[in-house]
């Protein structure tokens, strides 16, 4: 990575699915500007577009026609992860982006053997090699075969709720989802955390889908929440995640607050890991 630290990572990275298969909740606006935050805060991060779609590279400035190898390639052929990241605009921030080809990547899988386990087994090297803390997957709006290789080569998934009517009920086939990955390919998969996203204050109905979030997930539901911002719509037609398009907006600010919030969630894990294992 061109800001790489002059020893490694005390510890592997830690992989995070961004998956939600609601669409327009917010899940590549949380990969892009996450990923930012924790950059700015001297993490080493590594953003993985696994959405066909590609908006988190367009969203970090990376055009389609400046995408000759990406995790398509990765995912279908013998380059290594790490030789298909790109530098962006970001220090600290490197992009495995998401070429035209991943499109026919869903039905390429199902012919595969250990088709569940392609990403991961890609990114066995990244976790020996520990060029960066964090690696961030942007999963596709749904739950095939892309989003199942997210989860089952993550160490935790963060769910991006949108404050609307019947957030929480779509929310049910991803927990059912995990729940069956845990238990057929991945049993130390966890739930990193539930962030909720275009949140307005103003608006009666985002108080009582918050209530709702709380009140169902407790703990998991972050402290931060992220406001329905201007900012953060303009940012991406800019190629630019919004803490540099407006660092001083609410919507970058609240990146900022989530990621302080997801170290201290880190942490904390951490710490009851070590005090489990003594």
């Amino acid at each position: 990575m061109s800001d790489r630290p002059a020893t490694l990572p005390a510890r592997p990275p830690r992989v995070i699915a961004i998956a939600n298969q609601k669409g327009g909740v917010g899940k590549t606006t949380t990969a892009i500007n996450l990923a930012t935050a924790l950059a700015e805060r001297n993490e080493t991060v590594l953003l993985i577009d696994l959405d066909p779609q590609g908006n988190a590279s367009t969203g970090l400035g990376v055009l389609r026609a400046n995408r000759p190898r990406g995790i398509y390639a990765v995912l279908f052929s013998d380059l290594p992860a790490a030789d298909a990241a790109i530098d962006t605009l970001v220090p600290n921030l490197r992009l495995i982006p998401a070429e035209a080809d991943l499109a026919g990547a869903e039905v390429e899988l199902a012919t595969l053997p250990r088709r569940e386990f392609r990403l991961r087994d890609r990114l066995a090297p990244l976790r020996a090699a520990r060029p960066c803390s964090f690696v961030l997957i942007d999963c596709p709006p749904s739950l095939g075969l892309l989003t199942l290789n997210a989860l089952v080569a993550a160490d935790s998934v963060l769910v991006p709720l949108q404050c609307e009517f019947y957030a929480l009920e779509g929310l049910s086939s991803l927990m059912h989802t995990i729940e069956a990955v845990r238990r057929n390919f991945n049993p130390s998969l966890q739930l990193q955390g539930v962030v909720l996203t275009m949140f307005d204050r103003r608006n009666r109905l985002s108080d009582l889908v918050a209530n709702d979030a709380r009140g169902h997930f407790g703990e998991w539901v972050y402290e931060t929440v992220i406001p329905r911002n201007v900012r953060i719509g303009e940012a991406p037609s800019h190629g630019q995640p919004v803490l540099i398009y407006d660092g001083r907006s609410p919507g970058a600010l609240a990146y900022q607050a989530m990621a302080a919030e997801l170290l201290r969630r880190e942490q904390a894990l951490a710490q009851r890991k070590l005090r489990t294992a003594s």
